[in-house]
C-alpha cells in the first residue's frame, strides 16, 4: 500500500497556477534575474515594481507566471501578464517595466533561451503539421519580432514538468531537452505559431530582416552602411527600411545606437572602463556626442549613471 504525504496531498490539490508559482518561488527565493541548474532556463522575481530600463532580449520565449509587465519595443508597447507568454524571434533592444508586484504576489517569469536552428529544424520535422506561415501580404503586425498570447493548459503542464526538473538534477541532462523541445512545440503549434515560422522560412522578407539584425548585431561598432546591408539581404534599400521597421519598430540607425550604447553601458559597468574609452570601443568617434545620446536613452550622463547602478547593486548585495 502507497501512503501519500499530507504535503504530497496539498501539492495534487493545487491547481496548475499555483504549482509554477511555487516552483517558481522556490527556485528564485530573491529579487533577480536567476541561473538555475538547466543552462538555457533563468528565473525573474521582482517584488515591488520598477521604471523602464533598458535590455536586449535575446530568441528566447519568457512566461509570466504572477505579475504584469509592460515591454515598448519602438512604437509599439505590448503588455502581458500572469499565465502569459512572449517569444522573440529576434535580438531586440528594448524597455521593459514591472507593473505590478508585491513581496506577497512577486512578479514571476521564466526565460527560456532558444536557437532559431532549433526552431526551424521543429518546423521541418513537423512538415504540413505546423501552422502556415502566412504570405507577405498580410498585416504588418505579422512581421513584428516580439509577439505574445496567453498560455493555455498544455503549455502551463510543459512549463511546469520543464521547471519540475529543478527538483531532481540527476533528470536535467537526459530530460531537459525534451522539456525544452516540448514548450517549443507548443509555441509552434499555437496562437503564435504562424509567426514565429516567418522567421524561419527562408523566401519570407522576416527572415531576411532576421539575418540583417544577426550582422548588425555582430558588426554594430563599424559604420552602417545601408546599402550593403540591403544587397547582402537581396532588397532594395527602401524595402529593407520598410521591412527592419516592422520587424523591430526602429530604423536600422536606431537600432545600431541603442546596442552601441547598451554594450558601453556594460562595460563601464562590468570592465569599468570610463565614458570616453567606451565610447571609442562601442563605434562613437566623439565622447561628447556619446554622452549626449547616452544620456537621453538612460535619462542621466553616462558617469552618474553608472556611479547610480553601482549604488543599488551594493545595496542589493547587502539586504
Amino acid at each position: 500500500m502507497t501512503v501519500i504525504a499530507p504535503e504530497q496531498i496539498a501539492h495534487f490539490s493545487d491547481s496548475l497556477p499555483q504549482q509554477l508559482s511555487k516552483v517558481a518561488r522556490r527556485w528564485a527565493p530573491l529579487e533577480a534575474l536567476q541561473d538555475t541548474a538547466i543552462a538555457e532556463v533563468q528565473l525573474i522575481r521582482a517584488d515591488t515594481a520598477t521604471s523602464f530600463h533598458c535590455a536586449v532580449y535575446e530568441p528566447c520565449l519568457c512566461f509570466v507566471i504572477q505579475g504584469s509587465k509592460t515591454v515598448q519595443l519602438g512604437d509599439k508597447e505590448i503588455v502581458y501578464s500572469g499565465l502569459s507568454y512572449m517569444a522573440s524571434a529576434v535580438h531586440l533592444p528594448m524597455l521593459g517595466r514591472i507593473d505590478h508586484a508585491t513581496p506577497e504576489q512577486p512578479y514571476l517569469a521564466v526565460k527560456v533561451s532558444v536557437d532559431p536552428q532549433e526552431v526551424a529544424g521543429l518546423i521541418l520535422e513537423l512538415g504540413d503539421k505546423a501552422p502556415p506561415a502566412g504570405t507577405d501580404s498580410i498585416c504588418p503586425e505579422m512581421d513584428c519580432g516580439l509577439i505574445s498570447a496567453p498560455m493555455d493548459d498544455r503549455m502551463q503542464g510543459a512549463l511546469y514538468r520543464l521547471l519540475g526538473l529543478l527538483d531532481s538534477p540527476e533528470d536535467i541532462p537526459v530530460l531537459s531537452p525534451l522539456a525544452r523541445r516540448e514548450l517549443i512545440y507548443r509555441a509552434l503549434m499555437g496562437e503564435i505559431g504562424p509567426r514565429m515560422r516567418r522567421f524561419t522560412a527562408t523566401d519570407s522578407q522576416a527572415h531576411r530582416i532576421a539575418r540583417v539584425i544577426y550582422s548588425l548585431k555582430e558588426r554594430y561598432a563599424q559604420p552602417l552602411k545601408i546599402s550593403e546591408l540591403a544587397a547582402a539581404a537581396n532588397m532594395s534599400e527602401s524595402t529593407l527600411y520598410h521591412s527592419f521597421r516592422q520587424v523591430t519598430r526602429m530604423s536600422p540607425l536606431q537600432y545600431q545606437k541603442k546596442l552601441r550604447l547598451l554594450e558601453a553601458r556594460r562595460l563601464m559597468l562590468a570592465e569599468g572602463l570610463d565614458a570616453a574609452t567606451a565610447s571609442y570601443r562601442v563605434g562613437y568617434e566623439s565622447p561628447s556626442h556619446f554622452s549626449r545620446e547616452y544620456s537621453r536613452m538612460f535619462g542621466a550622463p553616462p558617469r552618474a549613471d553608472v556611479t547610480q547602478l553601482r549604488g543599488v547593486a551594493a545595496v542589493s548585495a547587502t539586504a
